[in-house]
């Protein structure tokens, strides 16, 4: 065994510290170093698509409380039984702070949160969600480094010299189980699931970033929207690939773990949105070039000689019809 553990990842025998009465959970911090980056990332690219300083932040004070409670409830829809179950505390739904958060209610509800501070800070929502996008997937991957530091949410055993150590562990504790001599007490080496989604999203946030530079060097940039609908759909194609080695305990339908549908739905909402907001950019340019042919105000109705007469707009032929009746009037000045 001790052979065995040499070649593995080492995982945290304490999750929580105290100064004085006050808890610092690693989980609660995680995540609160996701957030920050999150929102830094996201201003920068808002600023991009003609943002101004400041508004990442005031969105995000919507976005984050409401993607906190949808997380919670997703949790806690999913996993019930141990808060409303046989034997269960319903008073443990309150402790988001020991982990639970389900990143589709965290995102679903989060939406919502972000739409209402768009409009109230004047922000296009597809700009803004699009600027969001791989800093959430930072997020993310900040985030599951909780689960390493609460030794959860890991695969099978695993002899793999990148194998999780994992500890006996003490919930309500936030620490590992000792034995009788002191030690901690392991389980065993598993697969680091945490790390490999960890891996996955800060891969994501880089293949958006270097997909969108090189579209528009090619002058063919994502429409409003699909960079938002590529994340949902790379997420969750990696995700329904890990959940797969999840061996931690969860609700399954026909055999499979509840995630597992759950990826494979909000897959297919991601194309969907893909699709529409590709549709929807089309129409608009439909629509923009069956109005091109009119002059724009202000614009000369005249080409040079030789040249085929453009017909002028309403206002030019307005300008036009003005200065004919200056002229038999013998009026002397030009119009203003």
């Amino acid at each position: 065994m001790t052979t065995a553990l040499a070649a593995s990842i080492p995982s945290p025998t304490q999750g929580v510290w105290y100064l004085g009465f006050f808890p610092i959970r690693a989980y609660a911090m995680c995540i609160l170093a996701g957030i920050v980056v999150a929102v830094w990332i996201t201003q920068r690219r808002l600023e991009d698509r003609g943002g101004t300083s400041g508004q990442a932040l005031d969105v995000a004070a919507w976005a984050v409380p409401f993607g906190i409670v949808g997380g919670r409830l997703y949790h806690l829809a999913t996993s019930w039984q141990p808060y409303f179950g046989p034997g269960g505390h319903p008073m443990d739904a309150f402790k988001v702070w020991n982990g639970g958060l389900g990143i589709w209610g965290a995102v679903a509800l989060g939406a919502v949160g972000a739409w209402i501070g768009c409009r109230r800070q004047h922000v296009r929502f597809l700009d803004f969600i699009d600027a969001a996008a791989p800093g959430v997937a930072v997020a993310q991957a900040f985030g599951r480094w909780g689960n390493w530091f609460n030794n959860e949410l890991y695969g099978g055993r695993t002899s793999l010299p990148w194998g999780l150590e994992i500890h006996q562990w003490d919930q309500a504790a936030g620490k590992a189980v000792v034995d009788a001599s002191g030690k901690p007490v392991v389980l065993g080496t598993f697969q680091p699931t945490f790390l490999y989604e960890s891996l996955w999203c800060l891969l994501i946030a880089l293949a958006i970033v270097l997909l969108e530079r090189r579209l528009r060097a090619a002058g063919r940039p994502l429409v409003p929207g699909r960079v938002f609908a590529l994340y949902v759909m790379l997420y969750t194609a990696g995700r329904l690939v890990i959940e797969l080695m999840r061996t931690d305990e969860a609700n399954h339908i026909l055999g499979l773990r509840l995630n597992v549908w759950t990826s494979v739905l909000v897959f297919l909402f991601g194309l969907a949105l893909w699709w529409r907001f590709g549709r929807r950019a089309a129409a608009a340019g439909k629509d923009t070039a069956t109005a091109a042919p009119e002059t724009a105000p202000g614009e000369d109705a005249e080409v040079s000689a030789g040249e085929a007469t453009v017909p002028a707009g309403p206002a030019a032929r307005h300008t036009s019809d003005a200065g004919a009746r200056a002229a038999d009037r013998g009026s002397s000045h030009d119009p203003d």
